[in-house]
């Protein structure tokens, strides 16, 4: 790696002009004001680049010279010899500054990389840092990135206060008609006021969806019913008029399963009677490839918010809280076992940052 010096009026500025001559492969190495002759107050942030980016940006106008011909053969020499004498005095900076302990900065932003959060957001907010005190102590650092996290997770509140059609919908295999169970028998026996609470299920590619479904409103007493078009779809809100709360089951599909998309964009887009919310149901132990694509492709349906599930199958949840992070949908429920209705809750803030921590350790 090799370094340099950037200056500007402000760190930020500083470190956006590293950015562009280098892109996002820089690390940040220090950041301090410095008071110039001219009695102007001044920021210099240093970065280290790779070695190979660094010659190529670095050299591109004498590179530029030689492509186009340089005429005299001894104007030609000398460049090439300024190169090399360039190349070996960075070479010998970097022997220099090999030895040299890797920056706090560096070294807590490592430890939340190894944990899932990703680099472009972390470099987002430890550029708003630079020349502050913080930086040379690596427990408020790590303080002051968690409370970042915090105020970036949005979470949506609980508001059943107008009648409302909840769907849900999402991948194969994440746990949707069991959440359903569990949302139903929240809203019907959990809270302070009882909701008037019905089931619709869209769920006719799934064997034995309907069965299980119709055993918990069963087990629950609560009005259910399936339909396997638009026009059923209809009727049934139409019959379930009366009710405060309509829990749609939606068949679970691959995020490249076409065919499923139309179908249930086709209910989402119908003429509702009333308020619909689309919730996305993510499960917490999925890779993070997977949620890009699942979101990116069930996103078209207007989603109102992600319940997490599966909550107890992992113990690791950086990729899911960098997922939440860097796309800023609202959380509203999750879902941290099998049992119905126990093991469901309002999403939290706290809950989630407290399963992330674990025993990180900010040394």
């Amino acid at each position: 790696m090799i370094n340099e010096t950037f200056v500007a009026d402000t760190p930020k500025e500083a470190y956006n002009e590293a950015v562009a001559k280098y892109g996002s492969s820089i690390k940040l190495v220090s950041a301090k004001q410095v008071k110039y002759e001219d009695g102007e107050l001044r920021c210099e942030v240093s970065i280290s680049v790779p070695e190979d980016i660094y010659m190529e940006k670095s050299f591109s106008e004498e590179n530029s010279l030689e492509k186009e011909g340089v005429e005299n053969s001894e104007e030609a020499l000398l460049l090439e010899e300024l190169a090399e004498l360039k190349k070996q005095l960075a070479l010998m900076k970097e022997d220099m500054l090999g030895s040299r302990e890797e920056s706090v900065l560096e070294k807590v932003k490592a430890l939340f990389m190894q944990k899932g959060i990703a680099k472009k957001w972390l470099d987002e907010v430890s550029v708003s840092l630079l020349g502050n005190s913080i930086l040379s102590d690596s427990k408020l650092l790590v303080s002051y990135i968690l409370e970042e996290i915090d105020e970036s997770l949005v979470v949506q509140e609980e508001f059943l206060d107008e009648p409302k059609i909840v769907m849900l919908v999402g991948p194969t295999g994440v746990g949707k008609t069991t959440t359903i169970a569990k949302l139903a028998a929240r809203y019907a026996y959990m809270m302070e006021k009882p909701y008037k609470v019905a089931l619709l299920n869209l769920d006719s590619y799934k064997v034995g969806a309907f069965d299980q479904l119709r055993q918990y409103a069963d087990i629950m007493q609560i009005e259910h019913i399936t339909v396997d078009s638009v026009e059923a779809f209809m009727r049934g809100l139409e019959a379930l008029k009366a009710y405060d709360i309509i829990l749609v089951d939606t068949a679970g599909m691959s995020p490249y399963d076409t065919q499923k998309f139309i179908k249930t964009v086709e209910y989402v887009r119908s003429d509702m009677p009333r308020k619909i919310e689309v919730n996305l149901l993510l499960a917490a132990t999925v890779k993070y490839e997977d949620m890009d694509d699942i979101y990116n492709n069930f996103s078209f349906l207007d989603l109102n918010s992600v319940i997490i599930s599966k909550f107890d199958e992992t113990k690791h949840l950086g990729t899911l809280l960098n997922f939440m992070l860097l796309y800023k949908i609202p959380m509203s429920y999750f879902s941290i076992g099998q049992e119905v209705p126990d093991d469901l809750m309002v999403a939290s803030k706290e809950y989630l940052l407290e399963q992330f921590i674990g025993d990180f350790d900010g040394e």
